[in-house]
């Protein structure tokens, strides 16, 4: 998501923009005041889920635009992101993409580590570029266990590989002794891992 579609999203759903463009301007003149704005996002702008932009709240849209003016600062976004709760949590992994960050995988690991379906969804879109195999696998099996929608998993097709699918057909192996079905998007991935082999 591009910080220019998110501006324009709030800008249209906001009715005063005063509190936002100003904490933009200090943060890009002083990155510092990012530890004090950013967890004051939601309280200033809002909380509402953005009518324009599927699955984006007003505050990940205003935290993620506030990260984005931050620069080469990822002490200070570690600092966010380990501290802040889920919300604040899931704003760092979604800027992710934009920043220039060193510890990027130990962030998207921590996240899918966590029960917090949004967390976790928000690890496995754009940002799960920069995951390792192992860890990108073991997160679409989490949120296949989650039961996320596959939707959201940044190229799942491309990365999708013959591992993956044992471990789907294992899970889906455990879900049948248990009498529980695995759901339909994970099934149609596994059947197209599976016609993959020769």
């Amino acid at each position: 998501m591009s910080t220019e579609a998110l501006y324009a999203a709030l800008k249209s759903e906001l009715s005063d923009t005063v509190w936002l463009d100003t904490a933009l301007e200090t943060v890009a003149r002083q990155p510092a005041a990012i530890g004090r704005l950013f967890p004051a996002a939601g309280r200033r702008c809002g909380r509402w889920m953005l009518s324009g932009l599927d699955g984006w709240s007003v505050d990940d849209a205003a935290r993620v635009l506030l990260l984005s003016k931050v620069g080469n600062h990822g002490a200070e976004i570690e600092a966010l992101y380990r501290y802040g709760d889920a919300a604040e949590k899931r704003a760092v992994v979604r800027a992710l993409p934009l920043l220039d960050v060193p510890s990027v995988e130990r962030i998207l690991e921590d996240a899918l580590r966590t029960n917090d379906t949004r967390l976790v969804a928000a690890a496995l879109g754009p940002a799960a570029r920069r995951l390792g195999q192992p860890a990108w696998r073991q997160g679409v099996l989490k949120a296949v266990f989650m039961g996320l929608p596959l939707a959201a998993v940044a190229d799942l097709d491309a990365r999708a590989d013959a591992e993956l699918a044992v471990m789907l057909a294992g899970l889906a192996e455990e879900r049948r002794a248990a009498g529980r079905a695995m759901a339909e998007d994970a099934t149609a991935l596994l059947h197209r891992l599976q016609e993959r082999v020769p």
